[in-house]
């Protein structure tokens, strides 16, 4: 017979438990200490289990019958409810510690904030360290206060358009393809790690505005660069600037490979300068593992850095800078000189005279172009796509180095 509350409150404990059946498998156990508890009999797969319902009088005859009717709907799916209730324990403690994460400040699990740190922490190693702190600052700008709380589940490709937008507005549109890249490889991340299924901003591409390419300006005309080194070696600045001034058109080196160039690196006798990897503009591995940088030093060259030497050899960086000679000089003093000379910003840039060394050895003096990209440090390939050694063509660098030295001294009549 089905139990009733008056005959389990009449139940009394003996010397050892007793079971009070109610039906369906369910029984009432009755500790000889006294306590109450609910069980549940039943066959799952053909073993024989238990399961506890609860204690009495806190779990009364209705809800413990309520919790008896539940279990046997799910073992009649199939489901063993014991494997239910430890999945419901997992649950609610993946929820507490979800709840104290949040609490915390940290962002909510599988939100595009969690998988973005997860997925930068899985490459950051790939990455040098300011490639990494540049990808990470553009999501905390633009895209963390928009998607960064938001489950990788619920983000539609609409959601990161109207985030690329913003940064369309602002008009920085090369920024809004680098954070169109940057949300992708999330995104293909949160797919190979199983938290969606596909990625949401694969066909925004050709939603945005194509950023306008601009290059660093740089003069090209023989009677115009002539006009230009003959207001350099006539300005009046300090030793470290002129110097840097007359060595930059000659030596094809990026502004910041120069200015930060060290004596220990330079052979005057042997009329080399052999760049470490690690100051080249490189991937990581290239700048861990990959050889130096050489610039053969036509003599020129060598004499402004002789020159020089006297007033900054005593330290190890060869242009120092005025307040600390431990640092190197300013990155805008470059600069800062070609406009006191009279030359604008749309003209001609510290980094500029790269392009002009690389347009006019090719087209007015005739080097092979790859000789030219290879003193440039760029990675150029053959007609099988194989990528040429920086280091390869060291004789004709040599020779190309000294003509163009030559040619830099013709224009300006020396």
């Amino acid at each position: 017979m089905p139990l009733t509350d008056t005959a389990i409150r009449k139940a009394v404990p003996g010397p050892k438990s007793r079971k009070l059946a109610d039906g369906q498998g369910m029984y009432l156990e009755v500790a000889p200490s006294g306590g109450k508890w609910w069980r549940l009999k039943y066959r799952i797969a053909g073993v024989e289990k238990r399961l506890s319902l609860g204690t009495y009088p806190e779990t009364s005859l209705k809800a413990a019958r309520e919790k008896r009717d539940e279990a046997r709907a799910a073992i009649v799916q199939g489901i063993d409810p014991s494997d239910l209730r430890k999945a419901s324990k997992v649950q609610a403690q993946a929820d507490h510690a979800d709840a104290k994460r949040v609490a915390a400040g940290l962002p909510p699990p599988d939100s595009f904030k969690h998988v973005a740190q997860e997925w930068f922490d899985t490459r950051k190693d790939d990455w040098s360290e300011s490639y990494g702190q540049k990808i990470m600052r553009r999501l905390e700008v633009d895209v963390y206060p928009w998607l960064g709380d938001t489950a990788m589940s619920a983000i539609t490709p609409p959601m990161v358009l109207t985030v690329l937008r913003r940064i369309e507005g602002r008009g920085v549109v090369e920024t809004a393809h680098r954070a169109l890249e940057n949300c992708g490889q999330v995104f293909r991340y949160a797919v190979a790690t199983g938290r969606i299924e596909s990625d949401p901003s694969r066909d925004l591409k050709d939603a945005l505005r194509r950023p306008m390419v601009v290059h660093f300006p740089a003069i090209t005309s023989p009677e115009r660069l002539g006009t230009l080194l003959r207001a350099i070696y006539s300005y009046r600045g300090t030793p470290v600037v002129v110097a840097a001034l007359r060595l930059l058109p000659m030596l094809l080196l990026r502004p910041g490979e120069l200015r930060q160039g060290q004596w220990p690196e330079i052979d005057l006798a042997g009329a080399l300068w052999s760049i470490p990897p690690s100051r080249m503009k490189r991937e990581k591995a290239g700048k861990l593992f990959g050889k130096p940088h050489l610039v053969p030093l036509a003599r020129q060259a060598v004499a402004i850095f002789e020159e020089l030497h006297p007033v900054t050899g005593r330290g190890a960086m060869v242009f120092r800078g005025e307040r600390s000679h431990e640092r190197p000089m300013s990155d805008a003093a470059i600069n800062a000189a070609l406009r006191s000379m009279g030359f604008s910003n749309d003209e001609v840039t510290g980094h500029g005279f790269r392009a002009t060394a690389r347009t006019m050895l090719v087209e007015r003096l005739g080097v092979p172009e790859n000789v030219v990209e290879a003193q440039l440090a760029h990675a150029v390939k053959d007609n099988l796509g194989r990528a040429y050694n920086r280091t390869e063509f060291v004789a004709e660098r040599v020779a190309m180095m000294q003509r163009w030295a030559d040619y830099l001294d013709e224009l300006r009549g020396a």
